[in-house]
């Protein structure tokens, strides 16, 4: 927004000292990364900045960092993470989605409690989280095992797909909530009485004005189930190593610049899910600007 022309000098001052923090407090946030990238490029083994990076020589830069990205020792853990965060994110869209729906019924009773419990995997401290989701699925695995037969390797990664599902489905439902509150009830209404049922209602009606609240909500519970660490080392095994827990075994025990590379990789991947979010989130208000008029 434009300063006006008519603005007084206390106005004047507020609004570029204003621009000012927002300038100081982006680069506070955007600086370590600023930091990461270059480095990744480094042709050495260093975690530092060579004089012959600084003056900026050709033979000081190179792409082997991102070679190795690519061996077998990143692919799988990054095959594992997909393998978890994509299930992951389609139970935590799928049950955030009917959680939101009736929570936004009116005749639900005791919605703000039940909101707040469904929510609170988003307040309660990983590491809580983590163990009480080991004293709880730990003992459902060995029912899975013992009554499927199912192999220890799926059981493990079953686990894991579980307690993310419970971390995103707190996303899912926060933006789809939000997208309901413009929703006219009245089209569901209206579908009732021309013959339709629940199931088709919200196929055909409900569900293509909310989905870019669903999707919002499914990129959310992804990333938090991709980049998530802590769960993963309480429930996970050697076989569901994901790329974060690779990240942070490298750090522990061998440091290498290939983990600034795959750090880099994450960043691009996160800012281009961040812009498709951004995408829908301009589409939804135009959808429902659309409505308003209507």
């Amino acid at each position: 927004m434009a300063l006006p022309i008519y603005a007084s000098t206390g106005q004047k001052i507020w609004y570029y000292t204003f621009r000012v923090i927002c300038g100081l407090v982006f680069f506070y946030l955007i600086a370590p990364i600023f930091v990461i990238i270059p480095l990744s490029f480094n042709s050495g083994d260093y975690f530092t900045y060579t004089p012959e990076m600084l003056a900026l020589k050709k033979e000081a830069f190179s792409l082997q960092h991102y070679y190795s990205a690519f061996s077998d020792e990143w692919r799988i853990p990054l095959i594992n993470s997909f393998k978890i965060a994509i299930p992951a994110t389609i139970f935590s869209v799928t049950l955030g989605t009917l959680a939101a729906i009736g929570l936004t019924q009116s005749h639900v009773p005791f919605k703000k409690a039940i909101m707040a419990i469904l929510i609170s995997p988003m307040i309660v401290p990983l590491v809580v989280s983590g163990y009480g989701m080991t004293l709880f699925y730990a003992p459902l695995g060995n029912w899975f095992v013992n009554s499927f037969g199912m192999d220890e390797t799926s059981v493990r990664f079953l686990r894991v797909i579980f307690a993310h599902t419970v971390l995103g489905i707190p996303f899912v439902i926060i933006t789809v909530t939000a997208t309901l509150a413009s929703f006219d009830n009245s089209l569901t209404r209206a579908a009732a009485n021309m013959g339709a049922g629940p199931v088709r209602t919200f196929f055909k009606i409900q569900m293509p004005l909310i989905l870019p609240g669903m999707i919002s909500g499914g990129l959310f519970a992804f990333i938090t189930s991709f980049d998530e660490v802590v769960v993963v080392l309480f429930l996970g095994a050697a076989e569901t190593q994901t790329l974060p827990w690779q990240m942070f075994n490298g750090l522990r025990e061998q440091i290498s610049l290939t983990i600034l590379a795959v750090a880099t990789l994450l960043i691009v991947f996160s800012v281009l899910l961040l812009v498709t979010l951004e995408f829908l989130r301009r589409r939804s208000e135009r959808l429902r600007g659309v409505e308003m008029v209507q």
